[in-house]
């Protein structure tokens, strides 16, 4: 920590610091409660996605698993095509993070009469699977950011909490008290002068 001067300019100095990192925490407080709501809500929706794609994987297996050919199985696989990803940006407690719009496809032509009936529904599920993979991975980087941004928030509330606020209060009460000494001293050595000055006129 740098000298401080034991100085009025330096006690105003301090004081105006002190003022500053004061109107500053409540602010950094609030951000940081901000953010940890808005981890939990973040963490929901991770959560909601993971089992909505367990579910999916699910039903897509038992569908897969009616049918035990290789041959429809790379049918199936080969007819969806996944073409991009619509996103978006919103702001979250002062944090720009992406989100998910929507999953774009390709889907090839198929001969109705020559493939198995549920082909339809099950696209559709591949689909859909694949749009949650996608919002899955968007999800996971807003989450990502948020906690980054937390950690920084975090970091700047304890700083100003334990030790910029702490190490000001510190200066001004060092400073406070030299100058109040210096002023003791000041009326002592005056009237010491006085004392003198009214022994020599004697």
């Amino acid at each position: 920590m740098p000298k401080i001067k034991l100085t009025k300019t330096e006690l105003k100095s301090q004081q105006d610091a002190l003022k500053q990192f004061s109107r500053f925490l409540p602010t950094l407080q609030l951000k940081k409660q901000q953010l940890q709501v808005e981890i939990r809500h973040s963490s929901d929706r991770l959560h909601k996605n993971e089992a909505a794609l367990t579910a999916l994987r699910k039903q897509l297996d038992d569908w897969i698993a009616l049918f035990g050919d290789n041959d429809s199985v790379e049918l199936f696989t080969g007819l969806l095509k996944l073409t991009g990803v619509d996103a978006d940006s919103t702001n979250i407690a002062g944090v720009t993070v992406p989100t998910f719009q929507q999953a774009n496809f390709d889907v090839a032509e198929y001969n109705l009469l020559r493939t198995d009936a549920w082909i339809d529904n099950a696209l559709k599920v591949l689909q859909k699977l694949i749009s949650l993979e996608e919002a899955h991975k968007i999800l996971e980087e807003q989450h990502r950011l948020l906690l980054r941004e937390l950690r920084a928030t975090t970091q700047r509330v304890n700083l100003f909490e334990k030790v910029k606020i702490p190490e000001t209060k510190d200066n001004i009460r060092t400073i406070r008290i030299y100058l109040g000494d210096q002023d003791t001293a000041g009326v002592a050595r005056s009237k010491i002068a006085k004392r003198k000055t009214q022994e020599n006129a004697a």
